[in-house]
């Protein structure tokens, strides 16, 4: 009866550390890529609109499929060219001219394991940048109504330095699906089956042992 005890400690010990391994190692596979930090940082007020808006990622995006829009409160259109990404930094130049006013930033991204991620940000600027037209004129109320997209395949560039930037979650970011955690709790389960049907078939045994015993007694 030791014997068997010993027996199904040890297969119980085993089966515990093959479960904290396993688990250990489907805990990165199921982190994924998120922003960390914008430039200028999330409700931010500017003296005067940015030259450059940036994301910064707790890993490197890819460089395909990058996308910036940079709106004032009209919904006039400001991102000018190509989105750059250097690093985890992804960036994106404005129009000269920008009025004063709110901003929303909305941007795309291309995570490293290939996963499309987004989210938006928003800043105000209390001043027109050099250039701009007086707010409420006629040339302020047109300028910037083009709409610019930022191109698909993003050039390599040195992003401006910003405004100190806080957290900022990603949205609606596409997360893979842990199966790691699923194999995980199957891979369990039928340890604790296999240890049970173990026990009962141990105690059946030193059953029938006994009643041997007994019998030719």
């Amino acid at each position: 009866m030791r014997s068997t005890c010993r027996q199904l400690l040890s297969a119980l010990l085993g089966a515990v550390l093959f479960a904290a391994v396993l688990l250990g190692a489907s805990a990165p596979a199921s982190a994924h890529d998120a922003a960390e930090s914008s430039s200028p940082a999330q409700g931010a007020t500017l003296a005067t609109p940015p030259e450059t808006v940036s994301v910064s990622f707790n890993k490197n995006p890819l460089g395909i499929g990058a996308q910036f829009s940079v709106k004032d409160s009209a919904g006039a259109e400001w991102a000018e060219g190509n989105v750059e990404i250097v690093d985890n930094v992804a960036s994106q130049k404005l129009k000269a001219g920008a009025p004063a006013g709110a901003y929303t930033v909305a941007w795309r991204v291309v995570s490293s394991d290939s996963h499309p991620i987004e989210g938006t940000f928003g800043f105000t600027a209390t001043a027109g940048a050099a250039g701009a037209p007086p707010a409420g004129s006629p040339s302020a109320a047109s300028s910037g109504t083009s709409t610019t997209t930022a191109a698909a395949g993003p050039t390599m560039g040195t992003p401006q330095p910003g405004a100190t930037a806080t957290p900022l979650p990603a949205v609606g970011a596409s997360e893979p699906f842990p199966w790691s955690l699923v194999v995980f709790a199957a891979v369990a389960l039928g340890l604790l089956v296999a240890i049970g049907v173990l026990a009962k078939r141990r105690l059946a045994t030193g059953t029938d042992d006994t009643g041997s015993d007994g019998d030719r007694g």
